[in-house]
């Protein structure tokens, strides 16, 4: 009988991902970046690292506990790394690492989708609206 490798049985564990099935793990990973902030966070890191309170003012309406959340998930799925400075206040500064700024390409195509197409998905919105209304009036 032979034997495998830690290596070879996550190799093989990869190789059977597949995210239509309910437990697979890679659902995880789909549920934090299909979240708003996560996008946003990682465009605004994008060009470098930033402050705290840089992040919360480039991400409009994001709250501090919302914006504490999402960094800390970004840094546990190793997405973003957190430098602290021992200063007076201490400085925190947060970071891509070469994970989140693979991702952020990616999502960065998504985000310029969405302002290139905003006005065409307005309009079928209104399209639908109007049907709606139509309908059940």
């Amino acid at each position: 009988m032979a034997t495998t490798t830690a290596a070879q049985r996550r190799e093989a564990d990869r190789a059977a991902y597949d995210a239509f099935l309910a437990a697979c793990p890679s659902r995880m990973v789909l549920d934090r970046i299909s979240d708003k902030w996560v996008g946003l966070l990682l465009a605004a890191l994008a060009d470098g690292p930033k402050r705290y309170s840089e992040l919360g003012r480039r991400v409009a309406g994001v709250s501090p506990k919302m914006l504490t959340q999402t960094l800390r998930g970004l840094e546990r799925d190793g997405l973003v790394e957190r430098e602290v400075t021992a200063a007076v206040p201490v400085r925190v500064d947060y970071r891509l690492t070469p994970l989140g700024a693979g991702l952020h390409r990616a999502v960065l195509h998504v985000k310029d989708w969405a302002e290139a197409h905003v006005e065409e998905v307005l309009a079928a919105r209104d399209r639908y609206d109007s049907r709606a209304d139509t309908e059940s009036g």
